[in-house]
């Protein structure tokens, strides 16, 4: 199932077709099957994805389909969909959008979900979020901004929180000012889902704990605990153990609070830093990379109030743990 149609999810320039499936405005297609022109599809009967791009994209062969859906430009209720045999049902909104003019969304960064008010990112290791001193090109930010700019796109990109540069995994970012306050407030109020998996160097003992602390954040230095209640701001991290193996240890790590650096801090103060991470204590680096992922990410949709939910597979390079 694929998440519900959310409010104005459509996008610029697209072209609608009836409830039957033929096209009442039609885009020119290029005699490679190339699909220039941006489709718009409400619905009216259950079948699955690739039966209904067949019906809409009839002058297409399967394999331009097959490479509209693993280039993410379909969409089934703003939501990126690559597979083909995944079901619909009356009310969902299939788009297939227009090519842009160039690509200008690096390897590794995903769109995964995009509708009027939000986008959601999968970010690859090694990415800033938003520019630093040293670095104002290659961030996500300035990705999706171009991304904007190429497809004459009204909407603005305006940062929410953050994911640390070592990190990989999901990030909302708002399209509007008033979806940004209402996704803030929501992370003051702790009440959006973030989980996160973590490989850290050893065996734990226990199978599940927390850690509350209060944290010193004298950016751009390490982040560190402080028992100074007018410096320090409270942090919350809960953990379980998923598996170990001799050497490490696969974590499930739910945040309560968001502070910079958090997750890091707190499981380094157990003894059992992330691995590639050298900054807070790491001694190994089996990955090649700090081995923190952001796994889940839920939050209420701003405008529509309805629950997303988004869930980000763990890494090929950290799916494996050594021995």
């Amino acid at each position: 199932m694929f998440p519900a149609a959310p409010r104005n999810s459509s996008s610029a320039n697209v072209a609608s077709t009836d409830g039957a499936g033929s096209r009442c405005c039609s885009g020119r297609t290029e005699p490679t099957g190339t699909v220039e022109a941006a489709v718009r599809y409400t619905v009216r009967a259950p079948g699955s994805l690739g039966e209904c791009l067949g019906r809409l994209l009839a002058e297409s062969s399967g394999r331009t389909r097959k490479q509209l859906l693993a280039g993410g430009r379909v969409r089934v209720n703003g939501a990126t969909a690559r597979r083909a045999d995944g079901a619909l049902v009356p009310g969902d909104v299939v788009e297939v959008t227009a090519r842009t003019p160039r690509a200008v969304l690096p390897p590794g960064l995903e769109l995964v979900y995009e509708d009027d008010d939000v986008m959601v990112v999968d970010k690859p290791a090694g990415l800033l979020t938003i520019a630093t001193e040293r670095e104002r090109q290659r961030t996500v930010y300035a990705y999706l901004t171009a991304r904007a700019h190429a497809r004459q796109s009204p909407a603005t990109v305006l940062i929410v929180h953050r994911l640390d540069r070592l990190a990989s995994g999901l990030l909302v970012f708002a399209a509007s000012p008033v979806a940004k306050r209402m996704l803030q407030a929501q992370f003051a109020a702790h009440t959006v889902e973030r989980t996160y998996l973590a490989v850290v160097e050893g065996r734990l003992t226990r199978p599940a704990g927390t850690v509350a602390s209060r944290l010193l954040d004298d950016a751009p230095g390490p982040v560190r605990e402080t028992d100074d209640r007018r410096r320090g701001r409270p942090a919350v991290t809960h953990w379980r153990v998923l598996r170990t193996v001799p050497r490490y240890t696969l974590l499930e790590v739910r945040l309560e609070t968001g502070r910079r650096n958090q997750i890091r801090v707190h499981l380094a103060r157990l003894g059992h830093p992330i691995a590639g991470d050298a900054a807070y204590g790491g001694r190994t680096d089996p990955f090649r990379r700090l081995a923190l992922h952001a796994h889940v990410l839920g939050f209420d949709h701003p405008a529509t109030a309805a629950r997303l939910r988004f869930v980000s597979p763990m890494p090929a390079a950290m799916a494996k743990l050594p021995p």
